[in-house]
């Protein structure tokens, strides 16, 4: 029997950042330096396989650092960690090592920064996510006045509205945040800003990539976890530009293909913590099925790369 015929839309860049690769290797090199368990605070990154895969090798995974021996090494999360975190880790004399992404990190000291120069903080993000709660974490109680929404916008009450600056999570859609600053800058006219925004370039770059796609795709599939956020922003970009039928997978088992029956074009992307193999895994998924010409739709080029702590480096 023929297979339907299908384009498969592969926008690009998609899958790993740097700041997830550096993460993952913090794991493995420190398991490779120490030995098994190291103990790692909260999911490394936000996704099932990269965890399970850590796991495996020795990896134990706890939400709050009173879950892990004195004697054994800590990683935190590439999201962030509150500043009593670290602080914790040091009275209790622990080994740790911090995998927050660099460009996370850019974030918590634009806010010590203004903090310094007496401005109170303004974060657009996501209530409960790890990096709003580490970012958060940096400045005193009171000091960092949270916003989700442009609507938020109007119920802020600022100690001083000539006095304020804005961050945000670096994983938002670019174009829901736009509105939100705007905002802000209507209502609070002295705002200030980041430098160079703070929504990171991977963030970005996918979704840019995503809205260059989901226009001519019938359906588009996001592979990521449902709690990472930069992947669920996909979805929203896709269906915000033209493609309604835009899903959310871990992984190629969750698809849905009896509503993907009579298509002939699928937009295919990964959010930035989803490794390669899955990409792949949901490309063979597709050929099983249709007969399958890929076309990559390629917005931008990345070559960054963050280095690992230099304790990693040095022989044990």
């Amino acid at each position: 029997m023929t297979k339907p015929a299908l384009t498969l839309y592969l926008a690009a860049p998609n899958g790993f950042c740097a700041g997830v690769d550096r993460a993952i290797k913090i794991v493995e090199m420190a398991i490779e330096k120490w030995g098994a368990p190291i103990y790692v605070r909260h999911e490394i990154v936000h996704n099932k396989f990269v965890v399970d895969g850590l796991r495996a090798k020795g990896a134990v995974f706890v939400e709050e650092l009173d879950e892990c021996p004195d004697d054994r090494p800590v990683i935190f999360s590439a999201h962030g960690v509150a500043k009593s975190v670290p602080a914790e880790a040091s009275r209790r004399e622990m080994v740790y090592v911090d995998a927050t992404c660099p460009l996370v990190s850019k974030v918590h000291i634009e806010a010590e920064r203004h903090h310094e120069n007496g401005l109170q903080m303004v974060m657009i993000g996501h209530e409960g996510h790890p990096e709003t709660v580490g970012t958060m974490g940096q400045l005193p109680e009171g000091e960092v006045l949270l916003v989700e929404t442009a609507e938020d916008v109007a119920t802020l009450t600022p100690r001083d509205p000539e006095q304020l600056a804005y961050i945000t999570q670096t994983t938002l859609s670019v174009d829901d945040t736009a509105g939100i600053v705007a905002a802000l800058r209507e209502r609070f006219p002295a705002i200030v800003g980041p430098h160079k925004e703070d929504i990171c370039y991977a963030t970005t770059n996918r979704q840019h990539a995503v809205k260059a796609v989901a226009p001519q795709s019938d359906a588009l599939l996001v592979i990521g976890a449902p709690n990472s956020s930069n992947s669920r922003r996909l979805v929203e970009v896709a269906r915000a530009n033209g493609c309604d039928y835009s899903m959310l997978v871990q992984r190629a088992s969750e698809i849905d293909w009896r509503s993907l029956e009579g298509i002939r074009t699928v937009g295919l992307t990964a959010g930035a913590s989803a490794p390669q193999v899955l990409v792949d895994e949901v490309i063979d998924a597709f050929r099983d099925r249709y007969d399958v010409t890929v076309e990559l739709v390629e917005t931008a080029q990345e070559n960054i790369e963050f280095k690992v702590p230099r304790v990693l480096r040095v022989p044990a």
